[in-house]
């Protein structure tokens, strides 16, 4: 109990307010008393006081101007401060800004009066009364800025530049209009540069023309040699100017298209031997124009197409015809040189030369915008081909024709189209196109051997051949006892590794001949004579 009390004691005392404090707060500080500022000093006064005149802190409002005043000039700086900071590269010179009313000399001729304009004493940028400028300062005579008249002249502001300038013992009195030219002295300047400009002029002109005349004689002839070209027989030229004259260049137009594609001149009779997807635009109408090696035309009509063999023959009306050589395709042998014969991109008579690349190459023909369906067994070359060539004429060594120009594998270029020749060109072989051509001259159509069914190529990794799809009721395969889902791998001693192989294998017989048909159904080889039928 005891303890308790005294702790009761201690914390009071060491709560309680102070001796003589009634309230629960301090009680509010002393009010301030009034200190009177120190005395300043006159040198303080002098030093940081408000300018004379100035009874207010803040600038005098916008509509007042302050009066002009003339600048009071620095004093003279100490020599030790020269000695220590100023420049060393200007002897006899302190080192520092010339002092106010002062003009460094001028190095140049004094520049004319800037006050020539009538409105200069309303400028205040023009004022010379102004403290202040734009460029050099004011001018200066006798310590206080002159103003100048609105017409004073040159030799006012000549006599204010020497009156502020002292001048050396031996200089002209006329330093101040050093460089200034007269209108005498800008005549002669004229009369000189003209005359200069007209003597080199001249001098030019004759330099010119003898130097022309150095390099040109009238007197010089040139010589030419009697000795014609040795163009031996069989030589590409020999080839050209023998077969160009009969290959010609047909142009054939429509209600919507044009295009240009070649023909060979195959009778005296005006027939001319040329690709069904050339002409066939002009099928139902259009006009056909045949363009001979003497640059004269003629219109053409069509006598008989072959969708099927991509061939086609026109007749035209001509009495002075050259008539191309056919040849034998079937003496060619790879690597032999030909000559092709065209219009590519219809540039009439082009030659190109190659060599027989590949024989019995069976090419799927498919031209575009016409009713071409073909299959060919082509001769391959890499003569130039392009569009144009097509019908044009594929020769041998000797002139003679050995096929017909009509298909070419090229890269394609983007969405524009096949690009152009790479190497590998196609023409259908001329015992083929004989055959054809004769056949349309004679009833204007040509008949084929047909086996009776439908195809498509098909490989299994160890064999390939024709898969047949569909076979014709009652056709030349369906009597053979040939059915849907054999595949047919050698027709007689021809290996037939793809469906267009055995087209035109088919195609190479006369309806009514009898060929060997060697198949595979299931697993089960077998085969079959049948009797070919006509299309």
């Amino acid at each position: 109990m005891g303890e308790d009390t005294e702790g009761r004691q201690d914390a009071d005392a060491a709560f309680m307010r102070p001796a003589g404090q009634d309230g629960s707060f301090l009680s509010p500080p002393p009010e301030p008393r009034y200190s009177p500022p120190p005395t300043v000093s006159p040198e303080e006064r002098a030093q940081f006081g408000r300018p004379p005149g100035v009874g207010s802190a803040f600038a005098p409002p916008a509509s007042e101007r302050i009066a002009p005043s003339h600048v009071i000039a620095a004093p003279p700086v100490r020599p030790e401060l020269t000695a220590s900071f100023g420049r060393t590269d200007r002897t006899g010179a302190d080192g520092f800004d010339p002092a106010p009313g002062t003009r460094i000399r001028a190095t140049l001729h004094p520049a004319e009066s800037p006050w020539w304009k009538a409105d200069a004493q309303r400028d205040p940028w023009r004022d010379p009364q102004s403290p202040f400028w734009l460029g050099r300062p004011a001018i200066f005579a006798a310590g206080r800025p002159e103003q100048l008249d609105a017409d004073a002249d040159s030799e006012q502001l000549d006599d204010l530049v020497d009156a502020d300038e002292p001048k050396a013992e031996d200089e002209p009195a006329t330093a101040g209009r050093r460089g200034r030219l007269g209108l005498s002295a800008l005549l002669v300047m004229a009369l000189v540069g003209l005359l200069a400009g007209t003597i080199g002029g001249g001098a030019g002109y004759w330099l010119a023309d003898r130097a022309n005349n150095a390099l040109t004689d009238s007197h010089v002839t040139l010589g030419k040699t009697g000795t014609p070209a040795n163009r031996s027989p069989g030589s590409v030229a020999d080839i050209a100017q023998r077969v160009s004259p009969a290959v010609v260049s047909i142009d054939v137009r429509t209600a919507d298209s044009n295009s240009t594609g070649s023909g060979v001149v195959i009778a005296k009779e005006g027939y001319v031997l040329t690709n069904n997807h050339v002409v066939s635009a002009a099928a139902i109408s259009g006009q056909i124009r045949v363009t001979f090696d003497d640059k004269s035309n003629q219109q053409a009509r069509i006598v008989g197409r072959d969708p099927k063999t991509d061939l086609a023959v026109l007749k035209v009306d001509n009495a002075k015809l050259t008539v191309a050589a056919l040849g034998d395709s079937s003496k060619i042998a790879v690597g032999d040189p030909v000559v092709a014969i065209g219009s590519p991109l219809g540039l009439r008579g082009t030659v190109t030369t190659g060599i027989v690349s590949a024989l019995s190459r069976p090419v799927h023909l498919a031209g575009e915008g016409s009713d071409t369906d073909a299959v060919i067994d082509a001769i391959q070359t890499d003569a130039a081909i392009n569009p144009g060539n097509s019908g044009g004429a594929l020769v041998d060594a000797a002139g003679s024709l050995i096929g017909i120009n009509s298909a070419i594998a090229s890269l394609s270029v983007g969405r524009t189209g096949p690009g152009g020749n790479i190497g590998l060109g196609f023409a259908i072989p001329i015992n083929e196109a004989r055959d054809v051509a004769q056949q349309l001259i004679r009833s204007g159509k040509a008949v084929h051997a047909s086996i009776g069914l439908a195809t498509r190529s098909v490989t299994d990794g160890s064999r390939d051949g024709a898969y047949v799809v569909q076979v014709s009721p009652n056709g030349p395969a369906a009597k053979a006892a040939l059915r849907a889902g054999d595949v047919i791998t050698v027709v007689d001693d021809t290996l037939i590794d793809s469906s267009d192989a055995l087209t035109v294998t088919v195609q190479a017989k006369r309806p009514g001949d009898i060929v060997s048909v060697r198949y595979f159904r299931g697993s089960q080889e077998a085969s079959a004579s049948v009797t070919l039928g006509s299309d």
